[in-house]
């Protein structure tokens, strides 16, 4: 039988937290106050602990913080008063499992223990996927165990190429909801006027079109993972809608009246600055603090190169499989060349030259000339002359690639800002800013 304590000052509350639970064939110890519930913490082992955020004694902030520090396997829920959702996130930050808001839920009050249950039954597990042993691979391995087993929204950084939606998935299959659904959506991909529908659903006739009820992605993902990649490019109007979707657990469907619980983890990803885009007014900063909860950056490859040969060797050995051959092989010189390489597109870009080169080359022995590499400097981020590539624009340039830019035309337009700034192809307020970060103001 499951165990579970309960912290909270209203004896009200505390009922009726024991009867719901009780009913759930889970044994139910209370306290009142932070100093019971760790004389209780003391005594005896729990499956799961509810803790409301305000106690005479401190905040159940104090209590994730010390649940974290001596008893990390325990999952940990606070209940914060409707509305306080800044302070939900500070818990969430602080290693709580989840939360719920009052009044309580009693439906979402279930599916929290049951995802919770899961978890504390569960061993933590060490990914296998990320290929390396680079001390980046081992990182991001133990952070990715260690988040899995929290429900907390989580924000996915890197360049494109490095394998975030790849990290999503192994996030999602390590943690308790790995039974149901992942959903990944590239929101750079749905049109602006179709995304609200294909989030949320629509009901039949509500627009032009619309000819039978759809679900949309977020009840796809009912009970599992919603990842949204490229989540940068969401409009500010859906970025509106997104937030109360993520912060209220309901969506309402185009042409709907009614709002429909959805039990979704949030995890995200973009290649671009999130934080400067919020600077810029393109994405709202409510939104992105809450799906910035926890931030997991992974590493362009130019930073863990001592893990290439691997990556090379199990690539290889899947194009191969793939293709029906016996096992390819790269030459020591061509191993060498993709080892000085910059690899501005990342893991993405190797699979790509390899598989090209598997291609071309004659035999199962990959030489320095199938790779065709394209004309870049060895160990420079950037290509020589431009540095931008064909697709970049101003955000994913930097340091003094971005100053010399700027500096350029500046001088062209004769330090008119604004015609610079049109120049540039950016607004004169992002001049502005990116005036001042690089101390040119």
């Amino acid at each position: 039988m499951h165990s579970a304590l309960i912290i909270d000052d209203e004896p009200d509350i505390r009922e009726l937290l024991e009867i719901t639970l009780g009913r759930m064939q889970i044994a139910c110890s209370s306290a009142s106050d932070l100093r019971a519930a760790k004389a209780l913490l003391k005594d005896q082992a729990f499956d799961i602990c509810l803790t409301d955020m305000r106690l005479p004694d401190g905040d159940g902030i104090d209590l994730v913080a010390y649940i974290q520090r001596h008893y990390p396997a325990l999952p940990v829920a606070v209940i914060t008063a409707h509305g306080s959702i800044e302070t939900a996130i500070q818990a969430l930050k602080a290693g709580a499992f989840d939360f719920l808001t009052k009044p309580v839920d009693l439906n979402l009050l279930r599916t929290l223990v049951e995802s919770a249950l899961k978890v504390a039954g569960s061993q933590p597990k060490f990914a296998d996927l990320l290929i390396g042993e680079s001390k980046v691979v081992r990182d991001i391995t133990v952070k990715i165990s260690k988040l899995a087993r929290s429900q907390a929204p989580v924000y996915i950084s890197g360049e494109s190429g490095v394998g975030k939606e790849l990290v999503a998935r192994m996030i999602h299959d390590q943690g308790p909801r790995n039974a149901q659904p992942f959903v990944p959506v590239n929101c750079g991909a749905i049109p602006h006027d179709l995304m609200e529908s294909e989030l949320f659903g629509h009901r039949r006739g509500s627009f032009t079109g619309a000819t039978a009820d759809k679900e949309g992605l977020f009840h796809a993902a009912d009970g599992g993972t919603l990842f949204l990649d490229e989540v940068a490019e969401l409009p500010l109007n859906m970025q509106v809608k997104l937030l109360r979707a993520i912060q209220e657990k309901k969506i309402r469907p185009v042409g709907d009246q009614r709002e429909l619980p959805v039990n979704v983890r949030i995890l995200s990803a973009t290649h671009k600055n999130l934080a400067e885009r919020v600077k810029q007014g393109a994405f709202r900063e409510d939104l992105y603090y809450r799906i910035n909860v926890i931030e997991l950056h992974v590493p362009p490859l130019r930073k863990r190169r001592e893990d290439i040969p691997a990556l090379v060797q199990h690539i290889l050995g899947r194009l191969s499989a793939n293709a029906g051959l016996s096992s390819a092989a790269l030459a020591p010189e061509a191993l060498e060349i993709l080892m000085r390489y910059d690899f501005p597109g990342n893991i993405r870009e190797l699979e790509n030259i390899l598989e090209r080169a598997l291609t071309l080359c004659e035999g199962t022995v990959v030489r320095p000339e199938d790779l065709q590499l394209p004309e870049r400097h060895a160990d420079e981020g950037v290509p020589p002359g431009d540095g931008a590539g064909p697709d970049a624009n101003l955000d994913d340039y930097l340091g003094d690639l971005e100053r010399s830019r700027i500096m350029e035309a500046l001088e062209r337009t004769r330090w008119n800002r604004t015609a610079a700034a049109k120049l540039l192809g950016i607004t004169f307020r992002q001049l502005r800013y990116r005036l001042k970060k690089l101390g040119l103001d």
